[in-house]
Order: structure tokens, then sequence, then C-alpha cells
């Protein structure tokens, strides 16, 4: 009762969230803690004094957004307006509010205004491919220090600010599925901090408590660090930063022009992500799209040169809205949805197919990044950011799989199906995911119109079985898995065999939790999950 309860409530939550962007979330959560600092400080919590607190958030956010404004007009690119407040509340809890009572701190609100100004150039200056290379505010904060006019003090690390910070800090990582990351960074870090205080005769508890509660550590894991943008492509390489990051946050360092600092740790960290990233950026044109369902869309594109990645890995678009079509910014297709210019599609050809293609759910309504890619005339360019991704199917081809799509969830396997057919031993197994599996493959949709892929699925060799919402009857290649929800049950009568099978599950977030959690009732030891929930 307790794993349904927990089940439903994930799902709601699920649910929730996925009508707020990823940029939308954290300004909000931002926004709440920003408003909670200045409660905290008429309740007399916090000794900043008010007025300075209102000045420090104003110049905050009025300096980013201008800048932010002035840059986008001086490389004729769309500004990023939620994109600028965030990184104008990030900086407001970096640095010290100035003292207004001791007279005017020219120096030092000189070096919020630098930082201010810095951040907002570094998304211009110091990008790739329409990618950021650095962390903004963490950018913007350094170079501030590196000048002597003012130093980051990261002050949202109080006792007072926790009981927000953390409730703030879950939701966003819940958001992006980093908590394994987070939880690396914050182990690696009280680790060192606690086993520093130790020594020096602090007992055990206050020990652990001090770096969670007077240093930055979850602010920093959770607003900062986890940023999805900045991140290596794979889990295992996120995993290995976040340790190598967590070091350099917790040891004390001096090399005599710079100090340790997190946003310095921030920073090398963003600068071994772009080492085993998507650097060279990835040119594309756009050739044609066709439907797949009456609410799915395929979009096929010529890369300029040879892509490499491994089937289940997904592709990020760099989707401004003066794309389509080549409009200038102030004729782009409807208004702004206020999601960003980035996409990850999952890639739907196989990594030897002379196109990549994509499939994208086009029901209504539809967003404006959809609508700028249902505007692409043959011929169009676009640039890929980066390819990412750890939904990859076993290297052993002897391991027995069970796929189950819900939806546009079907993507990802369609890669790795068409690499090389299931169970077709006469072809090359060697090197390739699909080739020569035991695969079963469910497949959820609302009803047999909206059964993607059909005749690829019908030619990959694997079992299909079709569940459909509306109990209608599946193409008679594959079996019908009736209308009933597929619960551990009803997944354990459909694939007796499931403890013997590596179980994936890909679909919405709300999808993923309730299939991943009937395969784990069903029997299935190994589940790997993939969801679709957007910036």
């Amino acid at each position: 009762m307790t794993a349904i309860a927990t089940t439903a409530l994930g799902s709601r939550l699920d649910t929730a969230l996925g009508r707020l962007t990823m940029y939308r979330l954290v300004l909000g959560v931002l926004a709440v803690l920003a408003g909670y600092s200045l409660l905290l400080n008429v309740l007399g919590w916090l000794t900043f004094g008010l007025p300075e607190m209102l000045a420090h958030l104003a110049l905050c956010l009025g300096l980013t957004y201008a800048s932010n404004q002035a840059l986008a007009a001086l490389f004729h690119v769309r500004p990023h307006t939620e994109s600028s407040l965030i990184t104008g509340l990030l900086l407001y809890f970096l640095f010290w509010p100035s003292q207004l009572t001791q007279g005017l701190q020219l120096a030092e609100l000189a070096g919020v205004a630098l930082a201010c100004v810095v951040a907002s150039a570094s998304k211009y200056a110091l990008a790739w491919r329409g990618r950021h290379i650095f962390n903004p505010a963490a950018a913007g904060a350094f170079l501030a220090g590196l000048t002597g006019l003012n130093i980051a003090t990261w002050w949202a690390a109080t006792p007072a600010m926790l009981w927000l910070v953390l409730p703030g800090v879950l939701l966003v990582l819940y958001r992006t599925r980093k908590f394994a990351m987070a939880a690396v960074f914050t182990v690696v870090t009280v680790s060192i901090v606690a086993a520093d205080l130790l020594q020096a005769g602090m007992e055990l508890s206050e020990a652990l408590w001090q770096p969670l509660a007077q240093r930055p550590v979850l602010f920093f894991v959770g607003f900062m660090l986890t940023e999805p943008l900045t991140l290596p492509p794979r889990r295992w390489q996120q995993l290995a930063l976040a340790a190598v990051v967590g070091v350099l946050f917790a040891v004390p360092y001096n090399l005599g022009f710079v100090a340790n600092s997190p946003e310095l740790a921030l920073l090398v960290g963003n600068a071994l992500a772009f080492a085993v990233g998507q650097r060279g950026g990835v040119r594309l044109r756009f050739v044609a799209s066709r439907p797949l369902t009456p609410t799915t869309t395929e979009f096929s594109f010529r890369p300029e040169r040879p892509v490499r990645f491994t089937p289940g890995q997904s592709l990020e678009l760099h989707l401004p809205p003066d794309t389509a079509r080549g409009d200038a910014p102030d004729k782009a297709p409807g208004k702004g949805d206020g999601k960003g210019i980035r996409r990850v599609f999952s890639l739907t050809s196989p990594p030897s197919a002379p196109l990549l293609t994509i499939g994208v759910g086009t029901a209504e309504p539809v967003s404006s990044a959809k609508r700028s890619l249902l505007a692409l005339a043959p011929g169009d360019g676009l640039t890929a950011t980066t390819v990412h991704g750890d939904f990859l199917l076993p290297q052993d081809p002897a391991t027995p799989l069970l796929l189950i799509a819900a939806g546009i969830g079907i993507t990802p396997y369609m890669a790795q199906l068409a690499a090389v057919p299931a169970g077709n031993s006469a072809g090359d197994s060697a090197g390739s995911p699909a080739g020569n599996r035991d695969v079963v493959l469910l497949y959820l949709a609302k009803n047999a119109a909206e059964l993607g892929y059909a005749e690829e699925l019908q030619h990959s060799g694997a079992r299909i079985l079709a569940r459909l919402a509306d109990g209608s009857a599946p193409p008679a290649f594959m079996h019908d898995a009736g209308a009933r929800r597929i619960d551990a049950a009803a997944l354990k009568e459909l694939v007796p065999d499931i403890g013997g099978r590596e179980v994936f599950v890909s679909g919405s977030p709300a999808s993923v939790r309730s299939l991943r959690a009937a395969a784990r009732g069903a029997g299935a030891r190994r589940v790997h999950v993939d969801f679709f929930a957007g910036y």
C-alpha cells in the first residue's frame, strides 16, 4: 500500500512539474527563496537591512536583465529573459548586500555590477555552437573576485535559509533526475570538510551539520553544479565530475593569485565537462518531415559531417525561433513559450544511416520550438549542440530484453532495433547493441492510429505487444495486450520470464514512474528508464 501511495504521489508531482519548464521551475524556486530572505530580514534572522537587500536585489536583476537585452540586440538574437533573471537571482545570493548606512560602497557595488555584466556576456562570448562553456553566474563571480572589487560569500548558506533551500534543491534535483550526482558531490564534500573539523576538535554531529548549514553545499549542487546545459554527456562522467568538483570545493589551497572557492571549483568542472562533450558542433540541413501518427511527426536532417552516437542517445537541437525559414527575430513564428532555444530529442535513425531522424510529439497545443520545426523548409539549417544519454542496450547480445514504450517513448528504441534487427542471426552483431537479440517490446498507445513506426517494428524481428487504451485491435503482427492498466500482475502475465530480462522503460515521467514500479513488482531485477521532461 505504501509503494502504491508513493507511486501515486510521484505521478502527481511529475504531472505538476511537467507543466513548468526547467527555467521556470528554477526561477520560481529562486524567487521564493529571495522573498524568504527578505522575510527573514524583517524578522531579524538576517542582519543585512531591508533597504540594502532590496537595493542589492534590484541591482542584480536589473543589470543582468539590461545587459542581456543589450547583448542580444548586439548579436541579433532573441533575449532569454528567464535565463537572465535566474542569473541575477543567483548573484543576489552570492554577494553580500552593500551596507548603505556606512556610505556608498562604490567598490563593492562595482564588483557586483561587473559580475552581473560578465555573467550576461559569458552567455555570448564564452559559448560554443550555442552552448555555454561556463556557468554564467560562477564566471561573473570569479572575475569580480580576481579584480578585488568584491568577493562572493555565498550567503544563502545560513541555517535560517536552509529550511527553504533544502526543499527547493530537492524539487529541482527531482525534476532533473540528478540525485545520484548530487549525492556524490555532497558525500565527497561533507566528508572532507567534516574530517578537517573533527581534527580541529569538533563533535561529529556538529562536524556533519556545519558544512550543510553554513557552507553552500546544497545551494551549489542544486542550482549550479547539476545545471543540465553544462554537464558532460554520460552519467558516469557526471558522477566522476561531481567527485572531482567536490574535492576542489572542499580542499583548501592558495596559488597566490587564486584560492579555492565554490565558483572556481565549478568553472574547472565546467571546463572538464566541455572537454568530454560534443565540442565540434553538428550542422544539419533539413530534408523532410512525415507524419508518424495524427499527433507525432518525424523530421529528417542531413549532417554536414558524420555524427558519432550510440543507439538510444539523444540530440540536443539549437532552435532559436528565427531559424525557421531564416526569418528575422521579430518575425519568428508565434510567440515564444519561455522554454528556451534548446530541445532534446531521441535519435531514431541508426548510426550507419545517411540521415539523422527524430520523432516529435506535435499534438496541439504546439510549443514555439515545435512550431519552428514544423515551419522548416528543405535546405534550412540547424545546429545541434550535443549528443548525450545513457539509455543504451547492454553490449552482450545474449541478454534478453523487455522494452516498454509509452507513446512518444517509442523513439529511442527505433535506432536500437534498426541497428541490426532483433533475432537476425545473419547480421553482424559485433559492436551493434541491437543485433541478434531476444527482444520483447510492449507498446502503450491511445489507439491503433497512434502506433508510430509500425512498418519498422514489423521488420525489426522483435515480439511486439500492443496495449491500446481504447480497446481497439492493433495490426496483425502485434500481440493484443488488451486495454487494461499495466500493473505488476498484468506485466507478469504478458511477459512471464520478465525476471530474466533486462527491462527498459521510456515515456513521460508519470508513465515511466508507473511502469518502472510495475516492472519491479513483476520481478524485474534491472530496470533502466528514459523520460521526456524537457527543460
